[in-house]
């Protein structure tokens, strides 16, 4: 099992949702981040005074998935959360060691 957590624009949302619904993924968890990477912001005009922007808004996505759809999962985010421009995002994956439905006490993939 792993964990895939991808940091994307907010308005790009609906579409990874959907899409990784598309592929059989059952749950994701959604926060509302701020951050920047190599964009380091940018600099906004207000009541004519000028400052920086240091910390984007962003959305991070969460879904424990199953080995066999790692890939999929992968290229689902890839697709829909692309728009070419500096800041799309990042996906991480790591190895999850156990998943435990508290609800059931089921365990391991019978858990996701």
């Amino acid at each position: 099992m792993k964990l895939i957590t991808a940091v994307i624009k907010p308005f790009k949302l609906d579409e990874v949702r959907e899409a990784l619904s598309a592929i059989g993924v059952q749950g994701i968890t959604v926060t509302e981040v701020k951050g920047f990477g190599r964009q380091k912001g940018h600099t906004e005009l207000y009541r004519g005074a000028e400052y920086v922007v240091d910390f984007l808004p962003k959305v991070k996505i969460e879904a424990a998935v199953a080995d066999s759809l790692v890939e999929q999962a992968i290229e689902a985010i890839e697709a829909s959360a692309r728009t070419g421009k500096i800041g799309d995002g990042k996906i991480f994956v790591n190895e999850i060691e156990q998943v435990i439905r508290i609800r059931t006490g089921e365990t391991g993939n019978e858990a996701l």
